[in-house]
């Protein structure tokens, strides 16, 4: 099994300078595979809690090697949910790469474990009569404190439901729990990796050298 590693969140990085550079990023130094995979952005700031700035991925298995190129720029471009990181923001970055392993179809929406599992819940909308879907990697409802009916309860809403949640509508939960692999790098361990690797320093257009 592939588990996530270093050089994948360099990779990451990589594409990402490339995309402001408007060149290509260097080859990855890391081996092909197909997997699920996600790319998570977030931004410290003032050395506070890093907050998130972008994260997006695929529940379904790809090639990892475009697969991470693809969503290093998805998660920090086009995440709907926030604005498109601009390059002066790169000093204040931190990145995680997930690996998703181990499907498995829940027995009920309580039957996973805080910390451990991924959700996948799919369930009916009584309002609308339409099928609303949404997922969370292992550590959002660890991170965030929440209970499992917390969990379940803010990921209904992440999937655009608006009505009231009941039992009822809770226990119509179809739930594929997953666990994953990770690996965060902040920015500067990833100037510090390159310069080593590489000999030098990335240059970034948009970007002050001495913030990094």
């Amino acid at each position: 099994m592939v588990s996530a590693n270093r050089e994948m969140v360099v990779y990451c990085f990589d594409t990402l300078v490339a995309h402001y550079n408007s060149e290509q990023a260097p080859p990855p130094a890391f081996d092909e595979g197909q997997h699920p995979l996600f790319v998570t952005w977030k931004k410290v700031i003032n050395g506070g809690e890093p907050r998130l700035r972008g994260c997006i991925g695929t529940l379904e298995a790809r090639c990892i090697v475009n697969g991470f190129r693809d969503y290093a720029l998805t998660s920090a471009l086009r995440d709907r949910r926030f604005p498109p990181i601009q390059a002066k923001e790169l000093p204040h970055l931190e990145c995680t790469v997930s690996i998703l392993t181990n499907y498995e179809t829940a027995r009920d929406y309580l039957d996973w474990e805080v910390g451990k599992h991924g959700l996948i819940i799919e369930f009916t909308d009584p309002t609308y009569n339409i099928t609303r879907s949404a997922t969370y990697l292992p550590e959002v409802a660890a991170h965030e404190g929440w209970t499992k009916i917390e969990a379940i309860d803010s990921l209904m809403r992440k999937a655009g439901y608006s009505g009231t949640i009941t039992g009822q509508l809770r226990r119509s939960i179809q739930l594929t729990r997953y666990q994953s692999t990770l690996f965060t790098m902040n920015f500067s361990d990833y100037v510090a990796y390159v310069k080593t690797a590489r000999g030098a320093a990335p240059i970034i257009n948009g970007a002050k050298p001495g913030n990094y």
